[in-house]
């Protein structure tokens, strides 16, 4: 299901622990990690989908967690023509995604990469909230700094201490050349 401009829509979950350390799946058989994220299905919500992708990708159910916040708006990101399947190269352009932040409230056993006949992750970790955006695969690093960063206050994580210099960059571009002629300045 795309919409008029080609974006699939799509969710994508923060899963934090109490230490407010995120869950990190490497994708089975690549070596790639991610957040978990899916599509949404016809006639559900972002918030089925999410409770949906969360059971199919990381065998939690709603009982294991509790939703502590959600973004505004759709993320958007396009991906590249090499990665998408030929016969949906006419149409298709990207994702578009709610992001979903959550507290596990169960237990680390309980997560279940084998909670489907069809796993996404083999292996998972957990990881300093801002970590991920320093080893996602890069079209989608906009989307994640712009998700991690609205959702922080969630956790009470200060976005400007920690997020990498990079990331500050796609963020706020021009308040970032503005801290390089500022360093100058101050060098002078």
């Amino acid at each position: 299901m795309l919409d008029r401009e080609g974006f699939r829509p799509n969710v994508g979950i923060v899963l934090a622990n109490s230490h407010n350390q995120v869950f990190w799946g490497k994708r089975i058989r690549e070596h790639s990690w991610q957040f978990p994220q899916g599509g949404i299905k016809k006639g559900e919500s972002p918030e089925q989908a999410m409770y949906r992708e969360l059971h199919e990708e990381v065998g939690l159910r709603p009982e294991h967690v509790r939703i502590l916040g959600r973004t505004r708006d759709w993320l958007r990101y396009e991906v590249p023509k090499q990665w998408v399947r030929r016969e949906w190269r006419s149409t298709y352009k990207g994702q578009k995604q709610i992001w979903f932040l959550l507290r596990l409230v169960g237990r680390d056993a309980d997560v279940n990469l084998r909670a489907t006949e069809q796993p996404e992750f083999d292996a998972w970790r957990w990881n300093e909230f801002w970590i991920p955006l320093d080893s996602v695969i890069e079209f989608k690093r906009q989307v994640y700094a712009s998700a991690l960063t609205e959702l922080a206050r969630h956790l009470f994580i200060e976005p400007a201490d920690r997020i990498p210099r990079w990331s500050a960059e796609l963020l706020h571009p021009s308040s970032a050349s503005e801290t390089d002629e500022q360093a100058q300045q101050q060098q002078q």
